[in-house]
């Protein structure tokens, strides 16, 4: 069992985020991280017609080992079951990846806007940082708090400075509120659907590198319309509405490519939704 700061249940309930649990080690980060980066090296071409990039920012754990690996992390899953109980899946797995100097940003938003599956409290994100991410690197920023409203109105920009998939952000936010959440290699982030929270550019010397893995309990579903995909990765199997996937049966299988397609194509009806452009980011080989 993850032996996480005293009170980590309560901060979150009351915030809708916590910041600074360790999860991985110096080396194991490092380790995390050099994998990564020889896929950059050696796959920059992508697969089966999409860009890598969109495979980092969509879905990856489906066609690359590495990341459906890092979601079943046991350290990761103990602290993700005292928020969600014993039965988790593993909805999505990202990286969010910032060049030093790099004017990318991500504006304030909650992160289940656009996912169908309405304002439930049965998701959380875990966000590991695999480089040294202080505010200087554009650390997350939190409103606490702020988890405690409903889905606020966003307004989609598609500002291509921007790494959310619409540039969706929420106007008015009094930023005097916000609490910086700086994360050493290693570290880990959790936080609410609902919590307002942004990131700033990255003025440090070396690469903010950041894994997001948003975890759901088959609950979710219960309520919302539809089917979706997930990957069980604690306690017992969903029925219901969920689709349930094993994780890639190696790099970029033709088989795990082609569930990719599928999972992008019935996920970008809903994440689209509204939407007055292209969300490139859900759209074969026009990921941002």
């Amino acid at each position: 069992m993850l032996d996480l700061a005293p009170g980590y249940l309560s901060d979150y309930r009351q915030n809708g985020f916590v910041a600074g649990l360790p999860v991985f080690s110096k080396d194991e980060t490092a380790s995390i991280r050099e994998q990564i980066e020889v896929l950059e090296a050696d796959h920059a071409e992508g697969a089966g017609g999409h860009d890598l990039a969109q495979f980092f920012r969509v879905n990856g754990h489906v066609v690359i080992p590495l990341l459906a690996e890092l979601a079943r992390t046991p350290l990761v899953l103990d602290a993700v079951e005292g928020i969600l109980g014993p039965d988790i899946l593993a909805w999505s797995v990202e990286l969010f990846i910032k060049e030093p100097g790099s004017t990318k940003t991500v504006s304030w938003h909650q992160d289940i806007t656009y996912w169908g599956m309405g304002e439930t409290d049965d998701e959380v994100t875990a966000w590991i940082a695999l480089s040294d991410v202080s505010v200087e690197a554009g650390c997350m920023r939190f409103i606490p708090g702020s988890h405690k409203g409903s889905i606020a109105r966003h307004e989609d920009t598609f500002d291509a400075e921007n790494l959310l998939s619409r540039g969706q952000a929420i106007a008015g936010v009094d930023e005097t509120k916000a609490v910086a959440g700086p994360l050493r290699p290693g570290e880990m982030s959790l936080h609410h659907g609902r919590c307002f929270h942004a990131s700033g550019v990255n003025n440090g010397s070396d690469r903010r590198i950041g894994l997001a893995i948003r975890y759901v309990t088959p609950a979710v579903r219960d309520h919302a319309p539809g089917r979706d995909w997930a990957m069980p990765v604690r306690g017992e199997v969903p029925a219901g509405g969920w689709d349930c996937i094993s994780g890639p049966r190696a790099l970029f299988h033709p088989t795990d490519l082609a569930l990719y397609d599928r999972i992008l194509a019935g996920q970008a009806a809903t994440l689209s939704e509204g939407a007055e452009q292209s969300v490139g980011m859900y759209v074969k080989g026009e990921a941002k």
